[in-house]
Parts: structure tokens; sequence; C-alpha cells
């Protein structure tokens, strides 16, 4: 599949709302992880419209809420837009307690489409592989970052992966991109059970 103008406008949308923002707790831009998500949904068979929802998955929760679904729509499509909405846990400002958010989340993940599915599991994935890294470089102060703590941010990721493992009633997300997002999760638990010397 050949990527249009549609995704280099998607891209240059993601920066104008992403540029200022870095990840938790770190100097990285946040558009390395909107832009590894829609290289990993492209990597397992993603669509243009799935590839330009990876880059601006976030979009809505941290950009601009009801405004920004609005403005992805008229952009992109009322498909894109379904797919953002899909992979948003919240639009409101403050945002809902966080366990509350994530079940929540949950517990739309298995009625999700296909293409929800999809762009959320390769959202996981990066996550989990950024995780992974960190992990090894700061330990267990890692969890500090995280409104979840090891305990909770580990439960989540866990029981996201249980339920696109649940749900392979489609070609999407492709059981090898699940089974991917199993396998760094079983490393970042396997590594996070590990004895410390604190």
């Amino acid at each position: 599949m050949a990527l249009t103008s549609r995704f280099s406008d998607a891209l240059a949308y993601a920066f104008e709302l992403h540029a200022a923002q870095v990840r938790k707790a770190s100097d990285v831009p946040y558009m390395a992880h909107l832009m590894s998500v829609a290289a990993i949904a492209l990597e397992h068979g993603a669509s243009e419209d799935e590839a330009i929802a990876a880059l601006l998955h976030d979009a809505i929760e941290d950009q601009g809420g009801a405004a920004t679904r609005d403005e992805i729509c008229r952009r992109f499509g009322q498909h894109v837009a379904d797919i953002v909405d899909g992979c948003t846990d919240s639009e409101t400002v403050p945002k809902p307690p966080w366990r509350d958010r994530k079940e929540k989340y949950l517990a739309h993940l298995p009625t999700a489409n296909a293409s929800v599915r999809l762009v959320c599991a390769a959202d996981k994935l990066h996550n989990v592989r950024s995780l992974l890294e960190d992990y090894r470089t700061h330990g267990e102060l890692l969890w500090d970052r995280f409104s979840g703590g090891k305990a909770g941010t580990l439960w989540y990721y866990r029981a996201v992966a249980t339920v696109l493992t649940a749900a392979q009633d489609s070609d999407l997300p492709p059981q090898r991109l699940v089974a991917e997002l199993d396998r760094a999760l079983g490393q970042l638990e396997a590594l996070s059970a590990m004895p410390t010397d604190e």
C-alpha cells in the first residue's frame, strides 16, 4: 500500500497538536511515540485510515476533546475520527480518576471494532517496549511516573493484552501483534518481579 498526502497531512497535524509534549518524566518528544505507533500499525497491515488514526490516537484525549474530534473528522473523515474516539479513555478536564478511566476503557474494548483494537495494540506495544527500556535504566523508580504505580500499570497492560487475545474474531489486530504485546509484557513483568538491591 502506498501512503498518500493524507498521511503526511496527518503527520503535520499531529506535530501541530503535540509538538510541545514530551513523554512522561523524560525529554523524548511525544511525536516519537506517535510515529512509532503508526509504524507498528503499518507493519501489521494497517490501512491508511488506521495509520492516520495511530498518529492521532491521543489527540482527543490530550489536545482539545470534542473540538479536536470535530477537526479530525473534518480533515480526515468520520472513520478516522471514530478510531481515534475508540482509543480515547477520557476527553474531560480534569480527567476522571485513573482506575475508573482504565476500567471504562477495558469494558469498551471487547466490542470495539477491529481498527480500534489494531491501533490500541500498536499503542500498548510501543508503551510496553518503552517501559522495558526505561526499567532497565531506572529500575523500580520508573513506577513513580505513573498514576497507577507499579501494580496498577502492570494490571492495566495485562488486562488489555487479555482482552485483545480474546478478541481474535477478525484479522485485526493480527495475532502476531497481540502475541508480541504479550511477549513484551511478560518480559516487563518478569524483570520487575526480580529482587532488587534496595
